[in-house]
């Protein structure tokens, strides 16, 4: 499986009465595939996968396989604090269908290098999906390395690494392992444009949940070299990186998908977005259906 441009990773709506809404799954799963998306994920972090119970995550997989019926590839986030966990995860995701699996390095537990790579290896070789890396340092105090990522990138079971640290450094250490067996994707979506301009494959988006068009043509000029354009998209896109920014993924986009008609609300301990930025949002509402409709 080569992994390359918009690849959306998918709120989860809820109903007013908290139960996942899966009629709002559905219409959003439709939106992504009619706006040009590349890719979704099901339950990653900004899916809130943590607060799904087992049997809402099967579905929420399983339904998403069935809509999308082999148009695009669906990843599923498998990854846990502990790697015996984490590949039985992936071995559920495989039975329900998942393309591959998105795998974020174990969070809290704060592995060394080395236990990083014996992780992975680890579910590449027992999961029975193939292997997207997820290095998010800010979320799981654990920050994986280019040097280990290198180590990783030849394995035949791992085909990609998203990757959210934003410093341009880092992303140009990365492009140097990029091979047609090992796509480099930004999961930063404030400096996607750069990564793609600069040889990334694409970008596992918060904002495509709402503006799947607008960051399908991102990608497209981008990828197409069209650096001026590129960049003026970008900045089209800049009002809508800051509101995401305003408080902690996903709280922001789930409060700008609910304007949109797709769900209600988070569980707890995530709160409602509060009234300083909930202030902006029908303006920012309005803003992405321009940045659509364009």
């Amino acid at each position: 499986m080569q992994l390359s441009g918009i690849i959306t990773a998918l709120a989860t709506p809820f109903t007013e009465a908290g139960a996942v809404d899966f009629d709002a799954w559905s219409r959003l799963i439709a939106q992504q595939l009619e706006g040009g998306i590349h890719a979704l994920v099901v339950a990653g972090s900004t899916g809130e996968a943590n607060a799904l119970d087992d049997s809402e995550y099967d579905a929420l997989l399983q339904a998403a396989v069935r809509q999308v019926a082999g148009r695009v590839p669906v990843l599923a986030g498998t990854g846990t604090s502990n790697t015996a966990k984490t590949i039985a995860l992936t071995r559920r995701a495989m039975q329900s269908g998942a393309d591959a699996a998105l795998v974020v390095t174990p969070p809290y537990v704060r592995p060394t290098q080395a236990g990083l790579v014996a992780h992975f290896r680890a579910v590449a070789e027992q999961g029975g999906l193939p292997v997207v890396l997820y290095n998010v340092p800010g979320r799981t105090g654990c920050d994986m390395q280019p040097e280990t990522v290198a180590e990783l990138a030849g394995h035949p079971g791992i085909i990609g690494i998203k990757e959210a640290v934003d410093a341009e450094a880092r992303m140009q250490a990365l492009l140097a392992l990029r091979s047609p067996q090992f796509a480099i994707l930004s999961g930063d979506d404030p400096t996607a444009c750069r990564a793609i301009l600069g040889g990334a494959d694409g970008l596992v988006s918060v904002g495509s949940n709402a503006a799947p068009r607008a960051f399908r043509r991102l990608f497209d000029l981008a990828r197409g070299g069209n650096a001026a354009d590129a960049h003026a998209q970008d900045g089209r896109m800049r009002a809508l990186y800051a509101f995401l920014a305003a408080e902690p993924n996903p709280i922001p986009i789930k409060a700008l998908l609910a304007e949109f008609g797709y769900g209600h609300g988070l569980r707890l301990p995530l709160l409602p977005l509060s009234s300083g930025p909930r202030a902006g949002l029908a303006a920012m509402a309005a803003a992405v259906g321009d940045l659509e409709a364009a």
